[in-house]
Parts: structure tokens; C-alpha cells; sequence
């Protein structure tokens, strides 16, 4: 016999010298609320930022006499300030009727065009937690693949529904949200990026673990999936820790990228929900961000970290400490660490300075390039880089010496075969 979680106090572990009273929650499950399994955690996470509590769902999903050790996900759950989401050993997976994301932030969406900012939203892991994309997924990739054509969807040919990919595809999606963590779970077979923030600051993303492959196989055909980053950092992210993220992607493991356009908030047009309008005064530029022990490599042979700021939205103060390329032979990425891009697709090498005091170190690399430096970079600084790739030096410059300023390079080197 499965015991509910009813709603009742929880005394969290106070700081010494604070009233314990004062640092009691209110823990609150969805096993205590009526309706669909989103439409239950949602209402837990209303009645916890009403109380100021914390909502913990559980392994056994208990709805009446059932009991099932999955949560189908038919919409997103929204996020909502200063709310605690506990995930205690519980597996969430999509429905096949689900276009949207596992979670976002409540504050943006279809048709909210004004984005509020929210605050201290905390997504905790606790065991073996699980995020799982649909068996027959509506729609995959990003805002610029065709469902159908370029990336598998049951939506595609549909009419009334669009016909490329957009931000309901991503996984965990937050947007102008302060003081948030996520930490302790996986997420595998995502429908586009797994986690994406969007002019977000002050947050933790810590002990991630990615599984997913650019394909799906359905009725005994491989169907491409296109598009799946395993972590984004978009336009706007500021003050944010991320360590410990591990797995395989389809795309890039880790990118931060600022790509500014002409699209709103709130329409479908984009994989960015608040919209890639440049707000000019520094405010969309990404900056202290630190990556740490990143380990993986992506399946479709991409990179496992890239930086990518384009139009004049500048990146810095960026630190990558420990990059491990684990990927097998016959599956190499194209880099380890890419900085930048020449192509004309996102406008070209960026002005000399736009990308600056970026500090990278301990990377070991089975990629082609261990670090591509594809556009311009300034008073930044790369070093303990091993390389066992194909690329003759361990730091290649694609772009041209002209678009380098006052870069160090120590103890960067070529690896022995015989030492892998």
C-alpha cells in the first residue's frame, strides 16, 4: 500500500542561531489534487506559492485507486516565484499528445507578449529522476526545421498547427527568471534543447545528465531529430554556475548563444519565447558565466561547449574549467570548444572585442579541433589543453590572426595515441 504525500509541515534545516519555526514549509504533492497528471502538479505548485511551501512529486502516481510510476506530461508545467520543485525518484515523460515543454517558467508563453520578471524557482532532483520525450512526438527542432522535412513530427501536414519547430519543444525552458537552481536529474529523447534560459541570472545548474541520439526509431524506421542541445544559455544570462554536466547529445552539449533577430515574444516564429529583440545597452550581452567538468560528446559531431554571439551583442567573462570528450571511435565532434563563427549565416565574424576575457582550461579532446576559434576573440586566455584529434594543433584559428588580440595559449598540446 502506497501512503499519500498529504499537505503538512516540513522542517527544513535551519542555520544555526534561526528560529526553527521560522524555517518550516509547507510540503505540498500532487497526489492531493484532482484532474490530469499536469493539471494536478500545477495546482500544487499554485496552493505552494500561495503558502510560500515546496511541492515534492513522488515515484507512485497516485490518482484514486490508480497507481502508475509515471507522470504523463499533456502540457508544461509552470513555474511560478519562490517555489521549491522537489523530484523524489519520479519519472515525467511527455504524452504523444503533448506539444510543449516539460516545464517553463510561468511568467511567458504563447501570446504574452510583456514577460515579468520572476524569482527563486528551484528544480531539485532527489534519486533517479527522469525527464522522458514522447514515443510519437508532435514536433521537434528548432525554429528554422520543417516538421516532416527536416525533423520528425506528427503535426507535420496537419492543418491548424505549425509547421516548423518553436520554444514548446525545448524541455525546461526559463525566461527572465532570477535566483533559480536546476540540479540532479537526466533528461533523454528531448524534442529540441533539454534546458534553455533566456535572460536569466544569479542560477545553478548542476549534475545534469543528457541521453539523446539526432534520431528516433518508429515502427522500425530512424526518423531525424534535429536540434538536441543538451544546455543553452541565450541572449541576456548573467551570473550563472554550471557544473557537472554529462551524456550525449544530437547538437551541442553546452552553448551559449546570442543571436539577436526581429521576432517578438510570445509567437511561434522563434525557439526563443521572449523574443529575439535586441534591447541595446548591454542588456542581452551573456557574461559571468562559469562552466565547469562538462563531459560528453555530441552524436550528430558537433561540439560539446560553444560560444556564439553575433550582430554586435558582445559575450564575456566566461570561464570553462574541465572539458572531457568521451566520445568513442567513429564519433568525433567537430570541436571541443568552439569559439565564434565566420559564417555568413550568423553575420560574419564578430568586431574584435565583442568577445572577450574568456578563460578556458583542461580540455582533453578526441575532436577534430580541440579548440576552434572561429571568430573574434580578445584578452582571454586558453590553456592545459590536450588534443588527440586530426587537426594539427590542438588550437586552430579558422577565422585569422586579425581577429585575435592579446590571447594566451600555455601548455597546450598534441596527445599520444598510445596514452588515450
Amino acid at each position: 500500500m502506497v501512503a499519500l504525500l498529504a499537505t503538512h509541515s516540513f522542517a527544513a534545516e535551519a542555520p544555526a542561531g534561526t528560529n526553527r519555526e521560522a524555517s518550516e514549509l509547507v510540503v505540498i504533492t500532487p497526489n492531493t489534487f484532482e484532474g490530469s497528471d499536469t493539471e494536478r502538479i500545477n495546482r500544487a505548485i499554485e496552493a505552494a506559492a500561495a503558502s510560500g511551501g515546496r511541492v515534492v512529486i513522488p515515484r507512485v502516481n497516485v490518482r484514486g485507486t490508480e497507481q502508475r510510476e509515471v507522470w504523463l506530461l499533456d502540457s508544461a508545467i509552470l513555474l511560478r516565484s519562490n517555489v521549491t520543485l522537489v523530484l523524489d525518484n519520479c519519472h515525467l515523460k511527455l504524452s504523444d499528445r503533448c506539444r510543449d515543454n516539460f516545464m517553463r517558467s510561468a511568467n511567458c508563453g504563447q501570446g504574452i507578449t510583456e514577460i515579468q520578471p520572476l524569482q527563486n524557482i528551484h528544480i531539485r532532483g532527489v534519486g533517479n529522476v527522469l525527464l522522458e520525450g514522447a514515443d510519437l512526438p508532435r514536433a521537434t527542432g528548432d525554429g528554422a526545421k520543417v516538421l516532416g522535412k527536416d525533423t520528425f513530427g506528427t503535426d507535420a501536414g496537419v492543418v491548424g498547427e505549425t509547421q516548423e519547430g518553436d520554444w514548446r519543444n525545448v524541455g525546461i525552458l526559463l525566461a527572465y527568471v532570477e535566483d533559480f537552481s536546476i540540479e540532479s536529474l537526466a533528461i533523454h529523447n528531448s524534442h529540441c534543447w533539454a534546458i534553455s534560459l533566456e535572460r536569466c541570472a544569479e542560477g545553478k545548474v548542476r549534475d545534469i545528465e543528457f541521453a539523446s541520439g539526432l534520431s528516433k526509431k518508429i515502427d522500425g524506421v530512424k526518423h531525424s531529430v534535429l536540434n538536441q542541445d543538451g544546455l543553452d544559455l541565450r541572449m541576456g544570462c548573467y551570473d550563472i554556475e554550471v557544473e557537472n554536466i554529462r551524456g550525449t547529445t544530437g547538437d551541442d552539449l553546452v552553448a551559449l548563444t546570442a543571436i539577436p533577430g526581429k521576432r517578438a515574444a510570445g509567437g511561434f516564429e522563434s525557439t526563443m519565447v521572449s523574443g529575439t529583440l535586441d534591447r541595446g545597452n548591454s542588456l542581452d550581452d551573456i557574461h559571468h558565466i562559469t562552466l565547469r567538468n562538462i563531459q560528453g560528446y555530441s552524436r550528430g559531431g558537433c561540439h560539446i561547449v560553444r560560444l556564439l554571439n553575433t550582430s554586435g551583442v558582445k559575450m564575456h567573462d566566461i570561464l570553462i574549467d574541465g572539458v572531457t570528450d568521451t566520445s568513442p571511435t567513429g564519433r568525433s565532434c567537430r570541436a571541443a570548444l568552439k569559439i565564434g563563427d565566420k559564417s555568413a549565416r550568423w553575420g560574419g565574424v564578430t568586431p574584435l572585442g565583442d568577445t572577450n576575457h574568456i578563460t578556458a582550461r583542461n580540455i582533453t579532446s578526441r575532436a577534430q579541433y580541440a579548440v576552434l576559434i572561429a571568430g573574434s576573440l580578445s584578452d582571454s586566455s586558453i590553456s592545459g589543453v590536450v588534443h588527440y584529434g586530426s587537426a594539427p594543433e590542438p588550437v586552430t584559428l579558422e577565422s585569422g590572426e586579425k581577429y585575435l588580440r592579446d590571447v594566451a595559449t600555455t601548455n597546450v598540446r598534441k596527445g599520444s595515441e598510445n596514452s588515450q
